[in-house]
């Protein structure tokens, strides 16, 4: 069977949505489908030396190891393996926090063996009133952890500051003033009342988010190269941030109120490249949610729509591994797209979500690649994504691989969160029960 995945001229109009002609673009963005150059995707089916993957197993032994590898190599880095022992601290405690409806945690979480190793600041909510152990989502925010909700007993979170004229980035403790501004993309009183835990970490606590040559966060306390220069595949922030995610699900195996077997891993923006890659390279995640994660997240390269591999490369040197500098302006010679990082996933549910004003993140790439880890997610037993076409606005469409592109912008909102948890309620069938 010829499985090429041949996409010629991509004539797609943008179907379905409601998109301002005023949009500005970046000089180098393209926002035209119809300068979308024609491309052939790696087929996730062939394996390298050319044969066919007819068989679940042969998939599981011989090709997915080959297409991780590839990512590891070319995009996203080699991340180390966990440290040899977890260790991780309760330093607080709060029964009944959220006027009595939820059980807040927080939990420092050591990312090395050494004794300077640097601590992730785990922030956990479980609802009182359902029998433990809890599905619970599990996300990294932008701004701290004391920014997801206005709750005084949130432990201020140090935040780290970009550089400026030529002052290095400074690790600040967060004001008063900043508790609760990102309030509204962590609805958490919804999703107590849903029935499902909530924990999320500051990425900064993992890795600062500027390039610092890998001095700060974890990387220092893992690379061990032998040479002075890094290796080009060695992690960039996203494999570090998506390591971080790991050991989050490390402690989770530990506490008795979280059901391990059902967490939810959730990104938006670069931290939807990070839901996937830690997707990918756990299978512990149950159900994996990209939400706007565009170019390096969900959106094919080889489109070159909106953000491209090189803009990318240039406003974030950091975020990746140099060996994906080869294929700035050189989309065609990548060995996967990402297409295969959503085939990685299987046969895990799996949702991408795009916002029709978001075409930085270009929606239609981020569905074209749902549809083409279909055949995986096939081949595995499960009914891969249920529809062709791309859905209309607003108009989900739920399967092992879901998608929706919501009104509005680069955001994650209560849309968002509504057809997640709906999500989850069907993977995890009511696991969420109230307590007798």
């Amino acid at each position: 069977m010829n499985r090429t995945l041949t996409i010629v001229g991509l004539s797609y109009c943008l179907l379905h949505l409601s998109l301002s002609t005023a949009i500005s673009a970046p000089p180098d963005a393209n926002y035209d489908e119809a300068k979308v150059p024609e491309y052939t995707l790696p087929d996730p089916l062939v394996a390298a030396d050319g044969a066919s993957v007819d068989d679940p197993a042969e998939w599981i032994s011989k090709r997915r190891p080959e297409i991780l590898e590839l990512f590891k190599t070319h995009v996203y880095g080699r991340s180390p393996d966990a440290p040899k022992r977890l260790q991780y601290e309760l330093t607080s405690i709060d029964r009944q926090a959220l006027g009595g409806k939820a059980t807040r945690k927080e939990i420092a979480i050591k990312l090395g063996d050494a004794p300077n190793a640097p601590s992730m600041n785990l922030l956990l909510y479980l609802p009182n009133d359902v029998s433990k152990p809890v599905p619970v989502f599990l996300g990294l925010n932008f701004k701290g952890n004391h920014t997801i909700h206005s709750d005084p007993g949130i432990t201020l979170s140090e935040v780290w500051s970009r550089p400026s004229k030529g002052r290095a980035g400074e690790k600040k403790r967060g004001s008063e003033k900043s508790r609760g501004t990102s309030a509204s993309r962590w609805p958490v009183e919804t999703i107590i009342d849903r029935g499902y835990g909530l924990g999320t970490i500051y990425y900064g606590d993992i890795d600062p988010d500027f390039h610092d040559g890998f001095k700060n966060g974890v990387h220092p306390h893992h690379d061990k190269h032998e040479s002075a220069e890094r290796p080009a595949d060695a992690w960039g922030s996203i494999a570090a941030w998506a390591w971080g995610l790991s050991r989050a699900m490390d402690y989770f195996e530990r506490d008795d109120d979280v059901d391990q077997k059902k967490v939810a891993v959730l990104g938006h923006s670069r931290l939807g490249k990070t839901s996937l890659w830690a997707g990918a390279t756990d299978p512990r995640f149950a159900l994996v949610i990209s939400n706007d994660s565009g170019c390096g997240g969900a959106a094919l390269s080889r489109r070159r729509f909106g953000e491209k591999v090189k803009r990318i490369n240039t406003s974030f040197p950091h975020w990746f591994c140099g060996n994906f500098d080869k294929y700035n302006d050189n989309e065609a010679a990548l060995p996967v797209d990402q297409h295969m990082l959503i085939a990685l996933i299987a046969p895990r549910p799996v949702y991408i979500a795009s916002a029709a004003e978001d075409q930085w993140a270009d929606p239609r790439g981020e569905f074209l690649s749902g549809l083409h880890a279909d055949p995986v997610y096939r081949l595995l037993g499960t009914d891969g994504i249920a529809t062709k076409e791309m859905p209309k606005v607003d108009q989900p469409s739920h399967s092992a691989i879901s998608y929706h592109v919501r009104t509005g912008k680069h955001d994650l909102t209560a849309f968002d969160w509504g057809q997640y948890l709906d999500r989850a309620d069907t993977i995890f069938q009511g696991s969420a029960t109230p307590a007798k």
